[in-house]
């Protein structure tokens, strides 16, 4: 589904937030002798029970090392460990499970790109676009590597009006020396989805390349890598239910192929001689070392879990949380958020700051009464130095929240206020 089209009127299933809630055990305990609110989904997500059993099993009774035995328990490994990856390649829709390389996150995949495709490819003139909308992932990989080669890296500012993509100046900033454009497909800070389409259909006809930071698109909206037309896609499990330090690159097959190791070690490897070595095929060629099996597989089992609710379902329980937010939060005469007001053209991550409270006191107060927030600057110092901040607070949803969480937020920072005004 495009995500820039209105969800409205569309014949989705709707999700039963009271059945999904009841398959998190967290969710069931208290913080505080409060009830968990959990609000900090874009830091990371939950895991349901599938998943930690998913991983459970594997460690009491499957383990063993990958590609590397004939006895049973190895081959079970193996199979388990590729069909997760198969799992992965067919939830994002690439053309084939080897253009899915798993790293340990998004950050991970990014630096892959940054250095195996980069220091092939760039020279001094060449010049990389990214926004100032950024995660810093997406930001010192590429500052690193322009160092290196005497690239340029030049940012696209950011509509004055709702800090929406201007996808116009992106157009008039694009030369024939444009190598690569790399944004978020959605922000960490303000929840604004990219139209990638768009941003595709003008680097084609520059020869650009694009990767995309998909950290927060994956776990929420369908994402389709081969409709969209993208080169590379960045993303982390532990964002979208599954476990931490596992995530994927998704890479298309030609340009992975010209691209050199980005490690040495066991599994990359053909051949090795004391003179010289060759790598091994596509996906193995990056993937250095003992991966984590156990991540991998408990990835494949979240994506299992996305796929029984329906992503389609996902993405309109986002919708309708966002717009009950925008106006619960609207409602609050201290509050600025910050990001498009359209629910449709963001996802569930909101940032907001209360004209009378730092946001870590508010972190800490709402803390107090078991609402978990992320207070700070997010990863994203230039995005706060373009709003004019040093920090916001941000609240984040995800398939277990709920509009009376979003009552009991509100409620809680209209206390926080009450307290300190005091």
């Amino acid at each position: 589904m495009d995500s820039h089209k209105s969800i409205q009127n569309l014949s989705i299933p709707e999700l039963d937030v009271d059945a999904v809630r009841k398959d998190f055990p967290i969710l069931q305990t208290t913080i505080h002798d409060k009830p968990l609110i959990y609000l900090d989904n874009a830091a990371s997500s939950q895991k349901p029970e599938f998943v930690i059993k998913t991983i459970n099993n594997y460690y009491s009774y499957e383990h063993s090392n990958v590609h590397r035995g004939i006895h049973h328990l190895s081959q079970q490994a193996t199979q388990q460990y590729e069909q997760a990856r198969e799992k992965v390649a067919n939830f994002i829709g690439a053309n084939h499970s080897h253009e899915i390389i798993w790293t340990r996150g998004t950050t991970e995949a990014i630096n892959l790109v940054a250095y195996s495709w980069g220091q092939n490819n760039l020279k001094q003139g060449d010049v990389i676009i990214i926004s100032t909308c950024e995660h810093h992932s997406n930001i010192v990989p590429w500052q690193l590597i322009c160092e290196l080669t005497g690239a340029t890296l030049r940012h696209l500012p950011l509509d004055s009006h709702d800090k929406s993509f201007n996808l116009n100046k992106l157009a008039e900033m694009l030369t024939p020396n444009t190598r690569m454009i790399a944004l978020t497909h959605m922000s960490n800070v303000l929840g604004t989805i990219t139209d990638l389409s768009k941003v595709v259909e003008l680097a084609r006809h520059n020869g650009s390349l694009v990767l995309a930071d998909g950290a927060q698109s994956v776990p929420h909206i369908p994402v389709n890598v081969a409709e969209l037309g993208i080169d590379f896609l960045a993303f982390s499990g532990h964002k979208m239910l599954g476990p931490t330090g596992i995530g994927c690159l998704y890479g298309r097959e030609e340009l992975l192929e010209d691209m050199p190791p980005y490690q040495g070690g066991g599994d990359m490897i053909e051949t090795v001689t004391m003179s010289q070595s060759t790598w091994n095929q596509l996906p193995y060629k990056f993937e250095a070392g003992t991966p984590n099996i156990a991540g991998a597989i408990g990835l494949g089992a979240a994506v299992d879990y996305l796929e029984h609710l329906g992503m389609e379902s996902v993405r309109a329980h986002s919708h309708k949380l966002n717009s009950y937010a925008i106006s619960a939060l609207s409602e609050i005469d201290q509050i600025s958020i910050y990001g498009p007001r359209n629910p449709s053209v963001r996802g569930g991550v909101f940032s907001f700051n209360h004209a009378d409270i730092h946001p870590h006191d508010l972190g800490q107060v709402l803390d107090s009464k078991g609402v978990a927030i992320r207070a700070g600057h997010h990863c994203a110092q230039p995005l706060m130095a373009e709003l004019g901040v040093g920090s916001t607070a941000r609240a984040s949803f995800y398939i277990y929240n709920t509009q009376s969480e979003i009552d009991e937020l509100c409620a809680a920072i209209k206390s926080a206020g009450e307290f300190f005004s005091k």
